[in-house]
């Protein structure tokens, strides 16, 4: 009877000891980087982009492929830059671009959002239109403006046409997409507890596809934004400054290094805005458990 007791004190306290060690790893892998680490993490990787890139475009410039003055250096572009930001000018063409940007693209999600849930749900609708979308994704944005200034002419409506045509068939084809892959057991589920019609779609089918959803949201921003600046070069209206149509002065002019600190400008919006989109899309589908929460 001792001998039974011993060894179950024994197996007890390597029990024990099993889940102490159990217990200290599981606390090892809950702890997290520090705030700073976390930062430091995301940013060294765009730092050491953006330096590999300054330092391939100035040993261009060395290579005397082209004369300064077609394309200067970053020595010369940057100064211009901060030139520029310094203007009220400059900050005016931002916020009319910006407004344009936000305006088309909310326009944009209104429209193709409600055609892609129609196409969704509709299959008649499906077979008659759904090529039809994909075909004016593809189309290029610059293929509209004829069309957009015949029928309204140099004006900010003409703009915002293409811009619309440019971005809702991206956010449509998103929808319809997240909608396709949602499970059907999820579906089956959500009739199982009474969701039918609009409720099903309201309650399951929708916040199921929205991590597919916000997607075609980011790629619609991407057509918009690309649209919006053909559609600037192109079509300048009196007295509305734009990035756009600086630029287009900035190369009428010869004034390389104000044209290519425009570019930067543009190039950091977009970033800027993916940005945005990308931690929406990485919240949504950690709290959709399609990633680790503790990434």
């Amino acid at each position: 009877m001792a001998t039974d007791l011993q060894k179950g004190g024994i197996a007890d306290t390597k029990l024990a000891e099993e889940i102490a060690g159990l217990d200290a790893l599981e606390a090892h892998l809950g702890t997290h980087p520090s705030r700073a680490r976390q930062i430091w993490s995301a940013v060294w990787p765009k730092l050491a982009a953006i330096a590999i890139a300054l330092f391939i475009w100035q040993a261009v410039v060395w290579s005397g492929w082209k004369d300064d003055y077609v394309l200067p250096g970053p020595d010369k572009v940057l100064p211009a830059l901060v030139d520029l930001l310094g203007t009220g000018k400059f900050w005016t063409a931002v916020s009319i671009t910006m407004r344009r940007a936000v305006t088309g693209y909310a326009l944009a999600l209104v429209i193709g959002s409600v055609i892609g849930l129609a196409v969704a749900r509709v299959r008649l609708l499906r077979s008659a239109v759904g090529s039809l979308i994909t075909g004016l994704q593809t189309m290029p944005s610059i293929a509209w403006f004829p069309l957009a200034i015949l029928l309204f002419g140099l004006t900010e409506r003409a703009i915002m046409f293409v811009v619309i045509l440019g971005a809702a068939p991206s956010i449509a084809n998103g929808l319809i997409a997240g909608v396709d892959h949602v499970p059907p057991l999820m579906v089956r589920a959500g009739r199982m507890i009474g969701a039918k019609g609009i409720g099903l779609y309201r309650h399951v089918i929708l916040p199921a596809s929205l991590p597919t959803y916000v997607a075609g949201l980011k790629q619609g921003w991407a057509f918009a934004w690309r649209s919006l600046m053909a559609g600037e070069l192109l079509v300048i209206v009196a007295n509305r400054p734009s990035i756009g149509d600086q630029l287009q002065f900035a190369r009428e002019f010869s004034r390389s290094a104000q044209m290519l600190a425009l570019m930067i400008v543009i190039l950091v919006i977009g970033i800027v805005v993916d940005t945005i989109f990308g931690r929406a899309d990485v919240t949504i589908r950690r709290r959709w458990g399609l990633i680790d929460p503790s990434t």
